[in-house]
Protein backbone atom coordinates (compact mmCIF):
# COMPACT_ATOMS: atom_id res chain seq x y z
CA UNK A 1 0.00 0.00 0.00
CA UNK A 2 1.45 3.32 -1.09
CA UNK A 3 1.69 6.43 1.06
CA UNK A 4 2.74 9.97 0.21
CA UNK A 5 5.23 12.28 1.85
CA UNK A 6 7.03 15.45 0.81
CA UNK A 7 10.00 14.95 -1.52
CA UNK A 8 13.39 14.73 0.22
CA UNK A 9 16.77 15.38 -1.39
CA UNK A 10 17.79 11.77 -0.71
CA UNK A 11 14.93 10.58 -3.00
CA UNK A 12 16.78 11.82 -6.09
CA UNK A 13 19.34 9.02 -5.75
CA UNK A 14 16.56 6.47 -6.36
CA UNK A 15 14.37 8.41 -8.79
CA UNK A 16 17.09 9.07 -11.35
CA UNK A 17 17.81 5.31 -11.61
CA UNK A 18 14.34 4.86 -13.15
CA UNK A 19 15.37 6.91 -16.17
CA UNK A 20 17.15 4.22 -18.19
CA UNK A 21 17.70 6.20 -21.39
CA UNK A 22 17.42 9.72 -22.74
CA UNK A 23 14.09 9.02 -24.44
CA UNK A 24 12.45 8.06 -21.11
CA UNK A 25 14.22 10.96 -19.43
CA UNK A 26 12.81 13.47 -21.93
CA UNK A 27 9.32 11.97 -21.69
CA UNK A 28 9.58 12.66 -17.96
CA UNK A 29 11.27 16.06 -18.01
CA UNK A 30 10.91 17.52 -21.52
CA UNK A 31 13.53 20.25 -21.82
CA UNK A 32 13.69 21.15 -18.13
CA UNK A 33 17.22 19.78 -17.74
CA UNK A 34 20.11 20.81 -19.97
CA UNK A 35 21.74 17.41 -20.24
CA UNK A 36 21.35 13.69 -19.91
CA UNK A 37 22.13 11.80 -17.75
CA UNK A 38 21.44 13.77 -14.61
CA UNK A 39 22.89 13.20 -11.17
CA UNK A 40 20.99 13.49 -7.88
CA UNK A 41 22.61 16.90 -7.39
CA UNK A 42 21.08 18.08 -10.70
CA UNK A 43 17.59 17.04 -9.65
CA UNK A 44 17.99 18.63 -6.24
CA UNK A 45 19.40 21.85 -7.70
CA UNK A 46 16.36 22.04 -9.99
CA UNK A 47 14.00 21.66 -7.03
CA UNK A 48 16.05 23.96 -4.79
CA UNK A 49 15.26 26.86 -7.12
CA UNK A 50 11.64 26.66 -5.91
CA UNK A 51 12.41 25.74 -2.31
CA UNK A 52 10.81 28.95 -0.99
CA UNK A 53 7.97 29.01 -3.51
CA UNK A 54 4.77 27.92 -1.77
CA UNK A 55 3.10 27.32 -5.13
CA UNK A 56 5.12 24.22 -6.09
CA UNK A 57 6.25 21.17 -4.18
CA UNK A 58 7.44 17.62 -4.77
CA UNK A 59 5.81 14.48 -3.43
CA UNK A 60 7.24 10.99 -3.04
CA UNK A 61 5.21 7.79 -2.98
CA UNK A 62 6.63 4.99 -0.90
CA UNK A 63 5.73 1.61 0.54
CA UNK A 64 7.46 -1.13 2.52
CA UNK A 65 9.87 -1.65 -0.39
CA UNK A 66 10.99 2.00 -0.33
CA UNK A 67 10.55 4.90 -2.74
CA UNK A 68 8.11 3.84 -5.46
CA UNK A 69 7.07 7.01 -7.28
CA UNK A 70 7.34 10.75 -7.51
CA UNK A 71 5.50 13.81 -8.85
CA UNK A 72 5.25 17.53 -8.37
CA UNK A 73 2.18 19.60 -7.63
CA UNK A 74 1.85 23.30 -8.29
CA UNK A 75 -0.70 26.04 -8.36
CA UNK A 76 -0.43 27.37 -11.95
CA UNK A 77 -2.26 30.56 -11.03
CA UNK A 78 -1.05 32.30 -7.87
CA UNK A 79 -4.26 34.33 -7.52
CA UNK A 80 -6.64 31.39 -8.06
CA UNK A 81 -5.93 28.33 -5.94
CA UNK A 82 -8.72 26.33 -7.58
CA UNK A 83 -6.38 24.23 -9.75
CA UNK A 84 -3.36 22.06 -9.09
CA UNK A 85 -1.10 20.88 -11.90
CA UNK A 86 0.81 17.61 -11.74
CA UNK A 87 4.27 17.27 -13.25
CA UNK A 88 7.34 15.03 -13.30
CA UNK A 89 5.15 11.97 -12.71
CA UNK A 90 7.20 8.77 -12.54
CA UNK A 91 7.00 5.26 -11.11
CA UNK A 92 9.83 2.82 -10.38
CA UNK A 93 10.41 1.27 -13.82
CA UNK A 94 10.81 -2.23 -12.31
CA UNK A 95 7.34 -2.03 -10.80
CA UNK A 96 5.34 -0.67 -13.74
CA UNK A 97 2.35 -2.58 -15.06
CA UNK A 98 1.08 -3.57 -11.61
CA UNK A 99 -1.29 -0.69 -10.91
CA UNK A 100 1.26 1.28 -8.92
CA UNK A 101 0.89 4.36 -11.13
CA UNK A 102 -2.87 4.31 -10.72
CA UNK A 103 -2.49 3.88 -6.96
CA UNK A 104 -0.08 6.83 -6.73
CA UNK A 105 -2.31 9.03 -8.88
CA UNK A 106 -5.32 8.11 -6.76
CA UNK A 107 -3.41 9.39 -3.72
CA UNK A 108 -2.50 12.58 -5.62
CA UNK A 109 -6.15 13.07 -6.61
CA UNK A 110 -7.33 12.60 -3.03
CA UNK A 111 -4.65 14.99 -1.79
CA UNK A 112 -5.68 17.64 -4.31
CA UNK A 113 -9.43 17.35 -3.87
CA UNK A 114 -9.74 16.46 -0.18
CA UNK A 115 -6.81 18.30 1.42
CA UNK A 116 -6.14 21.20 -0.94
CA UNK A 117 -9.84 21.48 -1.85
CA UNK A 118 -9.15 22.40 -5.47
CA UNK A 119 -11.75 22.03 -8.19
CA UNK A 120 -9.43 20.85 -10.95
CA UNK A 121 -6.32 18.73 -11.35
CA UNK A 122 -4.45 19.12 -14.64
CA UNK A 123 -1.37 17.77 -16.39
CA UNK A 124 0.37 17.60 -19.73
CA UNK A 125 1.67 14.37 -21.22
CA UNK A 126 3.55 13.76 -24.44
CA UNK A 127 1.43 12.05 -27.08
CA UNK A 128 4.23 9.48 -27.51
CA UNK A 129 3.86 8.33 -23.90
CA UNK A 130 0.96 5.95 -24.44
CA UNK A 131 1.31 3.97 -21.16
CA UNK A 132 1.13 7.21 -19.14
CA UNK A 133 -1.91 8.41 -21.11
CA UNK A 134 -3.69 5.12 -20.43
CA UNK A 135 -2.89 5.40 -16.73
CA UNK A 136 -4.20 8.97 -16.53
CA UNK A 137 -7.38 7.99 -18.39
CA UNK A 138 -7.86 5.00 -16.05
CA UNK A 139 -7.77 7.49 -13.16
CA UNK A 140 -10.49 9.62 -14.76
CA UNK A 141 -8.46 12.32 -16.49
CA UNK A 142 -10.02 13.62 -19.69
CA UNK A 143 -8.27 15.08 -22.71
CA UNK A 144 -8.81 18.80 -23.15
CA UNK A 145 -8.84 20.34 -26.59
CA UNK A 146 -6.47 23.26 -26.98
CA UNK A 147 -6.34 25.65 -29.88
CA UNK A 148 -2.60 25.08 -30.16
CA UNK A 149 -0.81 22.06 -28.73
CA UNK A 150 2.06 22.75 -26.37
CA UNK A 151 5.21 21.42 -28.04
CA UNK A 152 8.83 20.84 -27.08
CA UNK A 153 11.97 20.10 -29.05
CA UNK A 154 13.26 16.82 -27.71
CA UNK A 155 15.98 14.66 -29.22
CA UNK A 156 15.84 16.45 -32.56
CA UNK A 157 12.08 16.08 -32.87
CA UNK A 158 9.01 18.12 -31.96
CA UNK A 159 6.95 16.40 -29.29
CA UNK A 160 3.36 17.53 -28.76
CA UNK A 161 1.62 17.49 -25.40
CA UNK A 162 -1.85 16.30 -24.64
CA UNK A 163 -3.55 18.44 -22.02
CA UNK A 164 -5.60 16.46 -19.50
CA UNK A 165 -7.74 17.39 -16.54
CA UNK A 166 -9.86 15.89 -13.82
CA UNK A 167 -12.66 17.93 -12.27
CA UNK A 168 -13.93 17.48 -8.76
CA UNK A 169 -17.21 15.60 -8.95
CA UNK A 170 -18.87 17.07 -5.89
CA UNK A 171 -19.46 20.79 -5.46
CA UNK A 172 -17.46 22.45 -2.69
CA UNK A 173 -19.15 22.91 0.66
CA UNK A 174 -19.72 26.40 2.07
CA UNK A 175 -16.72 25.88 4.39
CA UNK A 176 -14.47 25.08 1.43
CA UNK A 177 -15.52 28.20 -0.45
CA UNK A 178 -14.28 30.34 2.46
CA UNK A 179 -10.74 28.72 2.20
Amino acid sequence: MLRLRPYKACDAQTIITWLKNEYAFRQWSADRYDRWPIAPADMNAYYDRDRDNGNIWGMTAFDDMGVAGHFTMRFPNEEDRGEVRLGFVIIDDRRRGNGLGREMLTLAIRYAFELLRVDKLSLGVFENNVPAIRCYEACGFQRVRRETAESYRCMGEVWNCIEMELLRKTPPTEKEIVR
